[in-house]
């Protein structure tokens, strides 16, 4: 939650969110609160918000079996950077594999800002079949057609926070709900305590996942509505 209270807005009271959690709108909590955008909020500074830092140079693994095959997701943080609606945002490369084979090929871009919030501007993805792009479906970037920047991670978060990660209406409205605090996991890498664990979910496809991100690491694990772990493997 930022420090600067003013542009924090309480959307749903209490008794709202519980009566969203329990089945209005579709089943899924509503957001209930909202950080007002300002380009002058951004001063180019770094992503190192703890729970979910972004180092040029990082690269991410994940492996998990699931029910398609071997899942390999390769997320490297790169030195390339765009700026979208005046706000210097970094470049991220996201690359999923499938036994394999290369079968999404995704460019993010997040910026935060100097309460220490990490905001998602736009992502550019190519979902691919034997080597060629089939379909672009679900790229957007803030600014264009009506979308809005989300946040990925806030400042300081607190259970029972919901909020919008993605805001380009009928494309990309992913949630996530902070479920709790302190939460440990263990992954092939590593065990991992001081977690904050969110329940991420996509009205469009009513897709639920959960994900743990640990401090001065980030995502560590994500776990399917059937179970299945995607786990972090590997990281300088």
């Amino acid at each position: 939650m930022r420090t600067k209270r003013s542009c924090l807005v309480a959307l749903v009271a209490l008794a709202g969110l519980l009566a969203a959690c329990s089945g209005g709108g579709g089943g899924f909590p509503e957001p209930n609160v909202a950080i007002a955008f300002d380009a002058a909020d951004f001063t180019g500074g770094p992503v190192d918000n703890p729970f979910y830092p972004l180092t040029p140079g990082t690269m991410y693994v994940y492996e998990g079996d699931t029910a398609d095959g071997l899942e390999r997701v390769e997320v490297e943080v790169t030195a390339n950077t765009k700026t979208i609606l005046g706000v210097v945002c970094v470049e991220v490369r996201d690359r999923e594999f499938l036994d394999g084979e290369l079968i999404e090929d995704t460019l993010d871009w997040f910026a935060q800002d100097a309460d220490g919030n990490v905001w998602y501007f736009g992502e550019d993805t190519k979902k691919i079949e034997g080597g060629v792009v089939v379909s672009t479906e679900g790229s957007w970037e803030a600014g264009v057609a009506g979308a809005q920047p989300g946040i990925i991670m806030l400042a300081t978060p607190a259970a029972g926070q919901v909020y919008m990660q993605e805001s380009a209406p009928g494309i990309a409205e992913d949630r996530a709900q902070v479920v709790a605090l302190n939460q440990s996991e263990t992954t092939p890498l590593a065990t991992y305590n001081g977690c904050v664990l969110t329940e991420d979910f996509n009205p469009l496809d009513a897709e639920v996942e959960e994900k743990f991100y640990a401090p001065g690491v980030g995502l560590i694990l994500e776990v399917t509505e059937d179970d299945e772990r995607i786990e972090l493997i590997s990281m300088p």
